[in-house]
């Protein structure tokens, strides 16, 4: 058993102790998108410092703690808040709480975030539904020692965000009216965002909107043998030609403003899994 594993084991082993839920669900809930675990019924808290081997949050806008429950009909678990590079993390401890989840007895993974749009038919406070994704953080959460019981050497990635999550969300959010796009993510180191020029190239590789976060944990979902679907909450508008200073306060409202679009939408998802 490599120590990774152990890790692992243990840290799901003490989340076993303290609930009797078994999550066919894992949610990961972004920047200032904490609003879906409220809607959590039978709901059980355990903060991210009790887990054993778990990161700590460190980011404004990131709860820190493990939400179990119920959503419809279906058990859950949900992060409220994540793990970033920039935080200090290696992209193994990023991504630690997937296999933790998976561990736990999820099949899927619906993960958020906020991010930059840099398609010019974006705008501020629309949900992009991933349906691919660009690794620009120079690094990888599967390089080192590979257990074979965590998943394979050299997981497929041609397929990363589920066609049929994808398609699923898309018929969800005609049938609420809420406005979708879709389009290609690009994850960046951070913490600083990015120049005009960076936008431009991001852009010309193919990307529609850019983040800090996400694709770590979705590698390691895929390698896991999980279902993914990822949506990103658009907070500002990165258009390279007509930049201006970012806001970081204003893009707090923009995502607690688009907040109850993406509850919603990822939901009734779930709900229909």
């Amino acid at each position: 058993m490599t120590a990774l594993r152990e890790r692992v084991d243990k840290a799901a082993d003490f989340i076993k102790s303290r609930t009797k839920v078994k999550p066919e669900v894992a949610i990961i809930l972004g920047t200032g998108l904490g609003a879906l675990a409220d809607e959590i019924k039978d709901k059980e808290i355990i903060p991210y410092p009790q887990i054993p081997a778990f990161p700590t949050s460190t980011v404004i806008g990131h709860a820190g703690q493990l939400a179990l429950g119920t959503l419809g009909r279906k058990s859950v678990v949900a992060m409220q808040g994540r793990f970033h590079r920039y935080e200090g993390y290696s992209l193994e401890e990023v991504a630690f709480p997937v296999r933790v989840m998976k561990t736990l007895g999820a099949k899927a993974l619906i993960i958020s975030n906020a991010a930059g749009g840099m398609n010019p038919l974006f705008k501020a406070g629309d949900l992009m539904i991933i349906s691919d994704h660009i690794n620009l953080m120079g690094d990888n959460p599967l390089i080192g020692v590979n257990d074979e019981k965590l998943g394979p050497r050299f997981p497929d990635m041609s397929q990363p965000y589920d066609r049929k999550l994808i398609a699923l969300a898309e018929e969800v959010a005609g049938e609420e009216k809420i406005k979708v796009q879709k389009g290609v993510y690009v994850a960046v180191s951070g913490p600083n965002l990015e120049t005009a020029a960076e936008y431009r190239f991001l852009r010309f590789i193919g990307a529609d909107a850019v983040g800090m976060s996400t694709v770590p944990e979705v590698i390691v979902a895929v390698q896991s043998g999980m279902r993914v679907l990822g949506i990103s909450c658009i907070t500002d508008e990165c258009l390279p030609d007509a930049l201006k200073p970012a806001d970081i306060k204003t893009i707090f409202k923009i995502a607690a403003k688009a907040e109850p679009k993406l509850t919603k939408l990822m939901s009734e998802v779930i709900q229909k899994l």
